[in-house]
């Protein structure tokens, strides 16, 4: 009798993803529609493998799983190699777009759940269902729905919160991916905006031939090594803190770490090569951002959210529209209206349905074609580490006491 399930090894998974990386980067090549809409190439891999493993689950009725060691790994890495190109006169520079970001994203937190508990009571739904299609799986992403879910659950009254907060979350990481890109062309089109050109990109690199050709194995290994003490020092810290009862993601120890390093060693060691803002480092950034969304979206389950679609589908759809109007008509406008404010749409798009990385996927695939803007890749991650994941669980809390 054929199992039910099959689970795919961590080194399998690792290789796969590899492979759907490469079917994006030759479907964008050959679809202009991709090309012109700024969609990053993991993400039309990984949505296509995602479907490849719909089809084959309506065909044959068994459930592939994938482990996904390596891609939470790659997450750390890339978050570390955010920090080592940080500098503290960038986030002064950025000080103003910074205080501003801030202040929209706290307050479309609480926007969320707004139309999430409203849309949810419009359908009779419990008000709790709209919490979990709003902020606690949009921007709180799969780790704060997954971690809610037992509480909601069981306190309120709904026995498939997990089911409909991953299923939220699933279904948020595909348009934060997609609408990203058309928003940054949108806006850059109507407002004809010119791309401007700034010092060095703090993610990704130039697929020119004479750019691969300066970067070797010492100066990847050389990037390895610092990025490995940043994380080997995070990973302490994470755990100290978790002794004391103050839980933090590893990547944001990793982050601020990175940060620390990046703005002190060079300084006190002007004669220590730092492998910061280097084509390297660039070439690690790629590599662990293209294969975690890769992996993330190739990993998809969609047969999960069969039973949820129609009321979810409506919830999604009204947040995506909500997060579409936000951008264009709040952040874009109170940003500035000129480049940086455009590639931080495209970047909001990502973290206000996805998840940081997402944000930052969108973020590059823009600066790809129009330039860089390190200024975004700063402040956003900034944002998103340090204030969403605690300002969320009050609003959370707030909501389902409603």
């Amino acid at each position: 009798m054929m199992e039910d399930r099959i689970l795919v090894d961590d080194f399998i998974t690792y290789t796969i993803g590899i492979i759907v990386y490469f079917i994006g980067m030759r479907l964008t090549d050959h679809v202009a529609f991709l090309r012109s809409y700024n969609i990053p190439e993991p993400v039309t891999g990984g949505v296509l493998a995602s479907l490849v493993l719909l089809a084959a689950y309506l065909w044959t009725g068994v459930e592939i799983e994938y482990e996904l060691e390596t891609r939470d790994t790659l997450l750390v890495y890339f978050f570390t190699t955010i920090g080592l190109n940080a500098r503290f006169s960038d986030l002064l520079a950025g000080g103003k777009p910074l205080a501003i970001l801030l202040g929209l994203t706290l307050g479309y937190i609480v926007l969320q759940d707004v139309i999430g508990v409203v849309a949810a009571q419009a359908m009779g739904l419990p008000n709790a269902v709209g919490v979990l299609a709003g902020s606690a799986s949009l921007i709180g992403g799969h780790g704060t729905a997954i971690a809610w879910a037992p509480e909601i659950a069981e306190t309120y009254g709904v026995p498939n919160a997990l089911e409909i907060g991953v299923a939220s979350a699933t279904l948020g990481l595909v348009l934060a991916s997609l609408l990203g890109g058309p928003i940054a062309k949108f806006l850059l089109k109507r407002h004809r905006i010119s791309d401007v050109e700034t010092n060095g990109m703090i993610v990704g690199i130039s697929h020119e031939k004479e750019d691969i050709e300066r970067i070797n194995h010492v100066s990847i290994m050389s990037a390895l090594l610092v990025m490995h003490i940043a994380i080997i020092i995070g990973y302490i810290i994470n755990e100290v803190l978790e002794e004391i009862g103050f839980k933090l993601p590893l990547f944001v120890s990793c982050l601020l770490v990175a940060i620390l390093l990046s703005n002190s060693v060079p300084y006190l060691f002007p004669g220590m090569h730092w492998p910061a803002r280097t084509k390297a480092l660039a070439v690690i950034s790629d590599f662990s951002l293209g294969l975690f969304i890769a992996m993330s979206l190739m990993s998809m389950q969609l047969w999960s959210i069969g039973d949820l679609a129609g009321p979810l589908l409506v919830l999604l759809a009204l947040q995506a529209l909500a997060t579409v109007v936000f951008i264009i008509f709040v952040l874009f406008p109170l940003m500035g209206r000129d480049y940086l404010a455009t590639v931080l749409s495209a970047g909001f798009a990502g973290f206000a349905l996805g998840a940081t990385p997402t944000a930052v996927a969108n973020m590059t695939a823009v600066t790809k074609t129009h330039g860089p803007a390190p200024t975004a890749f700063i402040i956003l991650p900034l944002v998103g580490a340090f204030f969403v994941d605690i300002t969320n669980a009050f609003v959370i809390q707030f909501f389902l006491s409603l």
